[in-house]
């Protein structure tokens, strides 16, 4: 080839890239606008792209974008339990919330809503060969699923007559549960039904759409000047007639979006974002596909993976830590010491770690301390296992005869020394196995702080198995690297249980 026609399609195939290049620095150079949302709550709202699982898709991810756009800024988001978006809005975790956030009077007085940017109902769904509810009065004395802290639970609990209503904090278990006849009804908002439902043919909606609800994009009642300014980037999105194409896309314009933004209430593109995701969620894939797609997986796993062994093993260490300084304190500190370390122990073995988790992440900063999400995942999960662990240095001390330790103070060493050299070693050997098997409990039980923002092991197997609807396959290729990681972890205590039991 002529050394010319190469230079000329070389300089071609390196400018070609150059606008690209510099879009994306520049984008990378604007102020963030952080956005807080569940990808675990899946279609349409936000969820990991069937075709990328690196990448969010959803309505609400392409309308936060488009109101970044307006304002100057990128969106930049942020992963969060969805009944703890409120909250962590306040905290101050990100600049907006927006995920299908209902609008209503009490919500207002802890957060700024912008105008509408959906409007909808809620809809009952109920198995295809359930012929004795046909509307929602006929649900009394039925189980009821629907979403926890939604205001489709609030309608529930407001109707006339007695239900039991189970509620669920992902919406596709209460659909799988309808299906295999688990509970009789659904009562969700129309949007989750649309595309959770639909595609499902052992289901079917009935009766009338019931209330109207309106989600906002919700932003800090101190965050005037944000509130105003997303307000005016929302009503640009409506009136140059974006926000309709977003909603048209996904199948989610209606009667009542469009009476609320006065706009044609006709379709006026094709539903081209809901069909790729129906397709991807009923088409089948051959075994070898399958494979590809777990393969695909693994290093979003493995980021997972990662974030939780760095947990578990900086929590641990806490715990070690806090573990014997306490059972030092109880046994050999004053009185007074020893009743609050008592106090301690038993506070925080006998409340549930859940709650220990919210309360130092979303309750602290109500009194001036704000915690990193990392920071609260270990203090939490630090203190707590600490109590255990100082039960197990206790008893492991007491195992030491005590004219051991007598014997030494006996040959001049200070009951400090004699603790050090004596006591601690044999302790210390005699504690290793329950403490080993306390490390492995400690990381499992890290999956709980998923819903202090913390995108550990489980909650990527949320965010993959709400994407493809495949909670089985998923779910065990999860619990295999669950497994592996905490396979080491099982040897070591083996091994410290045959050192401690060999004679001396």
């Amino acid at each position: 080839m002529n050394r010319s026609v190469l230079a000329a399609i070389l300089f071609a195939l390196t400018f070609s890239f150059v606008p690209e290049l510099f879009a994306q620095a520049s984008l990378a150079e604007l102020p963030p606008l952080r956005w807080g949302a569940d990808v675990e709550s899946g279609a349409p709202f936000a969820f990991k792209d069937p075709n990328d699982p690196d990448k969010l898709a959803g309505f609400e991810v392409e309308i936060v974008e488009a109101v970044a756009a307006k304002l100057g800024r990128r969106a930049v988001f942020v992963q969060n339990n969805w009944e703890g978006l409120v909250e962590g809005l306040k905290r101050g975790d990100y600049d907006v919330a927006i995920n299908g956030i209902e609008i209503t009077s009490d919500r207002k007085q802890v957060i700024t809503f912008s105008s509408p940017y959906y409007v909808t109902s809620e809809v009952l769904t109920v198995r295809i060969d359930e012929n004795r509810i046909s509307k929602v009065a006929d649900i009394q004395g039925k189980r009821v699923g629907t979403l926890a802290a939604s205001l489709a639970q609030r309608l529930l609990a407001q109707l006339p007559f007695p239900m039991e209503t189970v509620t669920y904090s992902e919406e596709i278990h209460a659909y799988n549960d309808l299906e295999i006849g688990r509970i009789d009804a659904v009562f969700l908002d129309e949007p989750i039904a649309l595309y959770y439902a639909g595609p499902n043919k052992k289901l079917k909606q009935v009766g009338e759409p019931v209330g109207r609800l309106e989600y906002g994009i919700a932003s800090r009642l101190e965050d005037r000047e944000l509130a105003i300014q997303v307000e005016r980037a929302l009503d640009e999105i409506v009136k140059n007639g974006t926000l309709k194409k977003i909603l048209e896309r996904w199948a989610l314009w209606n009667s009542l979006s469009a009476e609320a933004f006065k706009q044609d209430a006709r379709a006026a593109t094709e539903p081209v974002a809901y069909n790729a995701f129906i397709d991807s969620v009923t088409r089948s894939i051959t075994l070898g596909e399958r494979l590809e797609r777990y393969a695909s997986f693994l290093p979003l796993l493995a980021k997972g993976a990662w974030m939780t062994l760095a947990i578990s093993v900086v929590s641990m260490a806490l715990a070690v830590v806090v573990g014997l300084l306490t059972a030092l304190g109880r046994l050999y500190g004053p009185r007074f010491l020893s009743f609050l370390l008592s106090a301690y122990i038993e506070v925080f073995r006998g409340t549930p770690l859940l709650i220990q988790l919210f309360l130092l992440f979303y309750g602290l900063p109500h009194i001036g301390i704000r915690l990193e999400p990392f920071t609260a995942a270990v203090i939490g999960l630090g203190l707590n296992y600490g109590a255990s662990e100082a039960e197990n240095y206790r008893a492991g001390i007491q195992s030491v005869p005590r004219e051991q330790g007598e014997a030494a103070r006996a040959l001049g060493l200070t009951q400090v020394q004699s603790l050090r050299y004596v006591v601690l070693p044999q302790a210390v050997r005699v504690v290793m196995p329950p403490v080993t098997n306390d490390f492995i409990a400690l990381l499992k039980d890290s999956s709980l702080v998923s819903v202090i923002t913390m995108v550990e092991l489980t909650s990527t197997y949320g965010q993959l198995a709400s994407t493809y609807f495949d909670y089985m396959g998923i779910g065990l290729l999860t619990a295999a690297v669950y497994f592996l990681i905490g396979l080491p972890f099982v040897r070591l205590a083996k091994r410290f249980d045959r050192l401690a039991n060999a004679p001396h």
